[in-house]
């Protein structure tokens, strides 16, 4: 409506401006002028009000858009400020794992190095326990021994296995290097009628006897005897008196021992 009315009021100073121009007339400036006189009357400016209007909105809109800006800012601070205490609590839990992980290669190295440890222990102790002898009366040839009219310590130097060096085939003596359990066995061959008797002894006390009695043809006997021993006992055998036996390159009278198992002072008490 506002615009009609301008429209018309425009017309009305046209026509009034040709009509002064018919009368005497105007020149083009004085129209012109005329012209944005009678614009201004009917549209009087309003260059402050919008300047105002248009400052109050660029300022309103100016607090909003720093108002979001600190509001980001704000939480992209805490979000960071949590992440930080996230990566501390990680750090943390890994340094823990990596010092928990250190202890336990420490301990697997400690346990690897004792075990290593036992086992040389165990390998010097097994070598130890490593205690055995075989031998027989006649290193070559052939013969018979005896009758005597004493008892007589035999010799077997004909030494198959001995381990340790714990029999002495000069002296036909065992001497025990470790204190524990042992085996010994003895055998006796001969030609009768004489007796082929033989007999096991221990520092000096009868234990055993392999004894063969028959008026003809070959004699044998064996016997054997398990005996616990401290370090320094001595074992051996002795030829009855007047008894005879025969050996050769077969080997038919034998002396043997060797260690079952060692043994310690309480496991002796409890025996």
């Amino acid at each position: 409506m506002k615009g009609l009315v301008c429209l018309l009021l425009l017309l009305e100073t046209f026509v009034c401006v040709i009509q002064h121009q018919v009368d005497g007339g105007l020149n083009e400036n004085e129209i012109s002028q005329q012209l944005r006189s009678e614009d201004g009357r009917q549209n009087p400016p309003q260059t402050d009000t919008l300047r105002d209007e248009a400052s109050t909105d660029s300022q309103q809109n100016y607090h909003l858009f720093f108002t979001d800006i600190h509001a980001a800012l704000r939480e992209l601070t805490a979000t960071v400020t949590e992440q930080k205490a996230n990566i501390r609590a990680l750090e943390t839990r890994l340094s823990e794992q990596q010092t928990f992980i250190l202890e336990e290669i420490n301990k697997k190295n400690d346990e690897m190095s004792n075990l290593t440890l036992s086992q040389v222990e165990l390998r010097k102790e097994n070598r130890d326990r490593e205690i055995d002898f075989s031998a027989s009366l006649m290193q070559s040839g052939s013969q018979d021994i005896g009758p005597f009219t004493t008892e007589i310590t035999l010799t077997y130097r004909k030494v198959f296995t001995n381990i340790g060096n714990a029999y002495n085939p000069i002296t036909g003596v065992f001497t025990a290097p470790l204190k524990g359990a042992y085996m010994f066995r003895v055998s006796v061959f001969g030609v009768g009628p004489t007796h082929a008797a033989a007999s096991i002894y221990k520092n000096g006390e009868h234990l055993v006897s392999a004894d063969a009695k028959q008026a003809k043809d070959y004699l044998n006997s064996s016997n054997g005897v398990v005996l616990i021993l401290e370090v320094g006992d001595v074992v051996y055998v002795r030829l009855w008196s007047g008894n005879r036996i025969y050996d050769s390159y077969n080997s038919h009278n034998t002396f043997s021992g060797f260690l079952l198992f060692p043994l310690r002072e309480q496991e002796i008490c409890r025996m």
